[in-house]
């Protein structure tokens, strides 16, 4: 029978793994990754398992969506054990729709193994939740970029500029100047905590916490291809 799991790898920490991912990489055949799933986490797959790079990183060439797409149609219809190592949780900006979809309309079954976002693992190591009852009574995901790469439109400034919300921003270090703006117009402070976390949970992990303001200034003077999340709201700038 045809079947592809779908695998969360967490942020990058192979000691973040579930039980079920790492069970799920010692039995594939073969394993299509992100590139921000390779090193250490894929020292759990055998040693005769075909490993398929596909990630796609701002910049740089990666393979188009419907190649990835295809390279798992058919190697499940050869009859192999297919894992799709996504990186952080497969479900959260990790363009899971178009290859379940992909996976549907041949008629290949599928799992989703959920695994620790990028976002969760940033509060951890900041020592800092992600809601508190009084001062952070909500919590949102936003992506920063678009197909194209740029700020995406219509985003709900409104919600995003609420002071009382825990706000984590992925993927949107080139765009979050231009976002910023909007956000002030729409309200929010410029002295507003945030937490620009990158690689986190990596050997290299960064966290630097600094007022909006600060951080736009920041971002706009340097370029950096390090992956990043930002996390701005009320809990921000606390921890260790």
């Amino acid at each position: 029978m045809s079947f592809v799991s779908f695998v969360s790898s967490g942020p990058g920490d192979p000691e973040l793994l579930t039980v079920k991912a790492v069970d799920r990489l010692q039995k594939a055949d073969v394993i299509l990754f992100d590139d921000l799933s390779s090193g250490p986490i894929l020292s759990h797959a055998r040693s005769d398992a075909d490993l398929i790079g596909v990630g796609k990183r701002a910049g740089r060439p990666s393979p188009k969506q419907d190649h990835v797409s295809r390279l798992l149609v058919d190697h499940a219809k050869a009859g192999l054990n297919v894992v799709r190592l996504k990186s952080g949780d497969s479900g959260i900006f990790g363009r899971l729709e178009e290859e379940v979809t992909a996976l549907r309309e041949a008629g290949i079954g599928y799992e989703i193994i959920p695994g620790v976002t990028s976002a969760s693992a940033a509060a951890a190591a900041a020592g800092i939740p992600l809601t508190r009852r009084s001062t952070a009574r909500r919590l949102q995901f936003v992506t920063g970029h678009d197909l194209t790469g740029e700020l995406p439109e219509g985003l709900d400034l409104n919600a995003l500029a609420d002071p009382g919300a825990t706000t984590v921003v992925y993927m949107g270090k080139r765009t979050f100047a231009k976002m910023a703006l909007r956000l002030k117009e729409a309200g929010l402070s410029g002295d507003t905590p945030t937490l620009l976390a990158e690689s986190v949970s990596q050997p290299d992990q960064r966290l630097t916490r600094m007022p909006l303001d600060t951080l736009v200034e920041k971002l706009s003077a340097e370029q950096s291809s390090v992956p990043a999340l930002i996390l701005y709201g009320p809990l921000a700038e606390e921890g260790s």
